[in-house]
């Protein structure tokens, strides 16, 4: 006999499972032709009433928008890191409620791919909550799909995780699994395929990665090299969120502090005027619009570099306070989110309107930091 729990639990997944392709892109985000008014509500200050204000805003439409469409994909994957870090900063279990929901509703399944580290980005999501609750069938996919990747021979000239993107999909997840099980392996599983892809993608004179190999040769109109601002984005903010639970003491920590300041000593140097980023990072003037997303992963990485006095309170306080001002222009009065580049692995051309799940992600995670650097520095 199935209880009502159980019934409820089993149609939630029937649902989850069910979803056409369409119903899952439109989970994702959407960019209406239309104009839309932007927030007059909100201010730029770094108080804990403005910050979190703004961060309401935008959690509340896209929990609305993207309820009925949970699924595993690294898409949601992104935000589901949002919502945990709202949940937190606002003291509103809403958000984080709504996370129990969607694992419970996916049966704290991971994507099919089992060697893809997009596949185990929901993973970091499903962590965070066994750590409250410690429910080992939340545990157990991670342990059985990471058991097999362990087992697989590495190659340096294809890495496992040969885009950049994927440093902030799988090794977060990894550093949680140590978390959640105490064994070092994990960790030293990350280490040993973050410098292999590191070594393939970062680029030591620029200090940024490349987007993959292909891009080695690429140039943009000007003739500079192309970096993609989202894929640094996903870069440093998966640093951030690995070195959170990463002990001061493991052997390597600080070749990734050392990386950690390089990439933020480089991105500042690229910051515009408006406090954001271009989707180009080498060529500014070829793109229209700053790119949301990206510019609030970096934002979230240097704010978090600065609590952790890791970057330079005085150097960098003024350059997440920028560029959390530009991200507040780009909220729209119901709480969109726009100027989001959409699904894609290089720079590109998107819509003032343009708003996806991942760069809300993005941008809660972005003010949940700025949140906690209002209150270290203001009196």
């Amino acid at each position: 006999m199935i209880s009502l729990a159980g019934t409820i639990l089993l149609a939630g997944n029937a649902l989850a499972q069910g979803l056409t392709q369409a119903e899952r892109d439109r989970g994702v985000g959407d960019s209406p032709d239309v104009e839309l008014s932007l927030a007059t509500d909100l201010r730029p200050d770094l108080t804990h009433e403005a910050i979190r204000a703004a961060m309401r805003k935008v959690a509340d439409w896209q929990l609305e928008r993207v309820r009925p469409y949970f699924n595993n994909d690294w898409t949601q994957a992104a935000l589901y890191d949002g919502f945990m870090a709202a949940s937190a900063t606002l003291g509103e279990p809403k958000y984080e409620q709504a996370m129990w929901e969607m694992g419970a509703r996916l049966q704290w399944q991971l994507g099919k791919r089992p060697e893809h580290a997009d596949d185990v980005a929901v993973g970091q999501t499903y962590l965070e909550l066994y750590l409250k609750r410690r429910d080992p069938q939340i545990l157990q996919p991670l342990i059985d799909r990471f058991a097999h990747q362990m087992t697989l021979k590495d190659d340096p000239a294809k890495p496992i995780w040969w885009w950049c993107d994927a440093l902030f999909m799988a090794p977060p997840a990894l550093a949680r699994l140590y978390k959640a099980t105490g064994k070092v392996e994990y960790l030293d599983y990350l280490d040993r395929q973050w410098w292999t892809t590191s070594a393939l993608l970062y680029d030591p004179r620029e200090h940024l990665y490349f987007r993959d190999s292909s891009y080695f040769d690429k140039r943009e109109a000007n003739g500079r090299k192309v970096f993609w601002l989202r894929g640094n984005g996903w870069v440093m903010g998966g640093m951030a969120r690995v070195l959170d639970y990463m002990p001061n003491n493991y052997r390597t920590r600080s070749k990734y502090v050392t990386q950690f300041r390089e990439m933020a000593a480089a991105v500042t140097k690229l910051q515009g005027d408006d406090g954001l980023w271009r989707s180009g990072l080498f060529d500014p003037q070829a793109y229209a619009l700053p790119e949301v997303s990206g510019s609030a992963f970096l934002t979230y990485a240097l704010a978090w570099g600065v609590n952790q006095r890791i970057l330079d309170r005085k150097v960098y306080k003024p350059v997440v306070k920028k560029a959390w001002a530009g991200l507040l222009a780009h909220v729209y009065s119901d709480g969109r989110l726009g100027s989001i580049q959409p699904v894609g692995a290089a720079p590109g051309q998107f819509k003032r309107t343009s708003s996806y799940v991942y760069g809300v992600g993005a941008f809660l995670l972005a003010g949940s930091e700025v949140d906690r650097l209002a209150d270290s520095v203001r009196r």
